[in-house]
């Protein structure tokens, strides 16, 4: 196959939709002998942060001078981006060739698209070799195709609600599968949390004999600005630089702080250094990010309303309101809960289609925009409504492009493709 019809054959797995059980991975890990091997590795769940908590970690990791396998889902531009050694997303040639293993032992298989793309980054993890890998779960925890692995240290990043038709409609529900992932007298580094959830986290925990390091028992920051002071346990790291921006994310820094140490106590080689680099080097596209200069666009990926709220909380800290909001959301979520947090920031509304075709009418979000006595209008494109939002706007009321993440990656493709160019330039991360 080449690399086309790779993605031909990944893409058209999505017929199987999402099933979750681990069944598949067993048959998978049976049938390619390189998926038994050891892996040395980090387990990361939650609802919200844990794609930025295993990116700021497996930086920190790089920075040690390790090996580092980073798997992550869904991916903003290109489908290597999922799979990172090192920060480098693999090649084309390497997608190829793990696709194809995968393929072969999936035969009779009704595979799904995130099993067979976690079996093809766990075996990318194993061939390189990576000293350690850093897998970030898909949904859930208990029944994720990432569950398979056996890791040295779990973390749970912030839960809220989101998929409650797969994990239950209460925190309680949705802890209870996030802790899935917990595993005998492996350590467990609990981020920021609803007190419901906690609770659930930290009995699950005491069932597996798992040490516990919680955000704000045992460890925490603070600061202004760009930095953190960190401390777990009494050791202190000072004026740490921030890498993304919004109060939430020094949190996910924090918590990816209080992982290296975790894995320092076990042996694992991370001096304070690497943390430092890494606050300088991460990126992590599509968070609270501004294009261009003027800093007359910003893009996020929030799309429910904790990350609604997180997003909010950035706009009133910088002394933004009134911005013109692009808004798509993809999924069966509730316009009225996702998109409550919005209301007191909002100066117009543009919603807009997603394209993977599974997305929220736009007339539903025009609805509910009207209802809170917002303008709104429905657009056809991201592209039509950032035509018509930038006429409206300036430094101090920007336009803001949230929802899912497949609007934000839209958009980024118009970049790429030569349009908005007085926002910046983009390169094709393949």
């Amino acid at each position: 196959m080449d690399y086309a019809t790779t993605l031909d054959y990944l893409y058209g797995l999505q017929r199987f939709g999402v099933k979750l059980g681990l069944h598949n991975m067993q048959t998978l890990c049976r049938r390619i002998p390189s998926l038994q091997k050891p892996l040395a590795c980090v387990h990361v769940a939650g609802t919200n942060g844990k794609g930025s908590v295993s990116m700021m970690l497996a930086e920190i990791l790089r920075h040690a001078g390790l090996t580092v396998g980073l798997y992550t889902s869904p991916h903003l531009l290109c489908f290597n981006e999922r799979i990172r050694i090192n920060g480098t997303p693999v090649s084309q040639d390497q997608i190829i060739h793990y696709a194809e293993i995968v393929r072969r032992a999936a035969a009779g298989i009704p595979a799904t698209f995130f099993e067979v793309t976690t079996a093809m980054a766990l075996l990318a993890f194993r061939q390189q070799p990576v000293d350690i890998a850093v897998i970030e779960t898909g949904l859930g925890g208990r029944l994720d195709a990432t569950n398979i692995i056996h890791p040295q240290l779990c973390l749970v990043t912030p839960i809220s609600q989101d998929h409650a038709e797969q994990l239950g409609e209460s925190l309680s529900a949705i802890a209870g599968e996030k802790a899935g992932i917990f595993k005998p007298g492996v350590p467990v580094v609990i981020g920021k949390q609803p007190p419901e959830a906690l609770a659930v986290l930290r009995e699950r925990a005491a069932a597996c004999g798992a040490m516990v390091v919680q955000a704000g028992a045992d460890y925490c920051w603070q600061g202004e600005g760009d930095t953190i002071d960190f401390a777990l346990h009494g050791e202190c790291l000072d004026r740490l630089p921030c890498p993304l921006a919004g109060r939430h994310q020094k949190d996910n820094f924090a918590q990816a702080i209080a992982a290296a140490m975790g894995l320092r106590k076990q042996g694992v080689p991370i001096p304070d250094l690497a943390v430092r680099s890494a606050g300088r080097t991460t990126v992590w596209p599509g968070r609270l990010e501004w294009l261009g200069a003027e800093r007359k666009v910003l893009t996020d990926v929030a799309h429910n309303q904790a990350g609604m709220a997180s997003m909010v909380a950035y706009l009133e800290e910088v002394g933004l309101h009134r911005v013109q909001l692009i808004v798509g959301l993809s999924g069966g979520r509730d316009p009225e809960k996702v998109l409550l947090p919005l209301e007191k920031i909002a100066g117009a509304v543009y919603a807009v289609p997603i394209s993977d075709g599974n997305g929220i009418a736009p007339s539903r979000i025009v609805t509910w925009a009207h209802a809170h006595q917002l303008k709104a209008k429905a657009c056809d494109s991201v592209v039509a409504a950032l035509e018509e939002a930038l006429q409206h706007a300036d430094v101090s009321h920007p336009v803001v492009v949230c929802g899912s993440i497949y609007l934000v990656a839209e958009l980024q493709q118009c970049l790429r493709a030569g349009q908005f160019r007085f926002l910046r330039d983009c390169s094709d991360c393949c």
